[in-house]
């Protein structure tokens, strides 16, 4: 595994936790020579986890409407990908990345996590995914469960999704499915 994809806020939400968990998911991947893949802003969770990355000495690869640059930013440091769309990013940020982690977040994140799930149960991908702060994820866990005892999801495809109370556990966890 090299690269890991992070969906999660342009902003900071309401609970300095979420910084926190934020800035602590970029210094673990970098510690663990492994290259972060994320939304390229320099605002909110996404600017914290990257500016961590980066101080840690890790490579960083931003993805980036051109459109939200003048809305959230560009983090210096990165290695900037600017798109079109965010049909585009969101293609370019699966090709790249070898496995996912989710962070808080809101709509946006929410739009990737799901475009994510429904590209694999179509077998157009077959990376890891892991939610770390399962706290905040926990309705969402139990949402997806529900959906699938409803016959509408693939029970091998949302029951491969970990949920992690932070990010140590959910990149070992993304690593060791990769690796089987």
């Amino acid at each position: 595994m090299r690269s890991i994809c992070v969906f999660c806020g342009s902003s900071d939400g309401s609970d300095a936790r979420f910084a926190k968990l934020a800035e602590d998911t970029g210094r673990e991947l970098a510690r663990k020579g492994l290259r972060l893949v994320y939304g390229g802003a320099e605002a909110g969770l996404m600017g914290r986890m990257a500016r961590a990355a980066l101080d840690e000495g890790g490579e960083v690869l931003g993805v980036i409407p051109e459109f939200l640059i003048p809305l959230e930013g560009l983090q210096d440091g990165v290695e900037p990908r600017i798109t079109a769309t965010l049909a585009s990013r969101k293609a370019i940020m699966v090709e790249e990345a070898d496995g996912f982690l989710v962070l808080p977040g809101g709509a946006g994140t929410l739009e990737e996590i799901f475009d994510m799930i429904m590209l694999r149960q179509l077998g157009r991908h077959q990376k890891p995914a892991a939610f770390v702060d399962a706290d905040f994820w926990g309705p969402l866990e139990t949402l997806l469960l529900r959906v699938v005892d409803a016959g509408f999801a693939q029970d091998d495809v949302i029951r491969t999704i970990s949920f992690h109370p932070e990010a140590g556990a959910a990149i070992e966890r993304l690593q060791s499915e990769w690796a089987s």
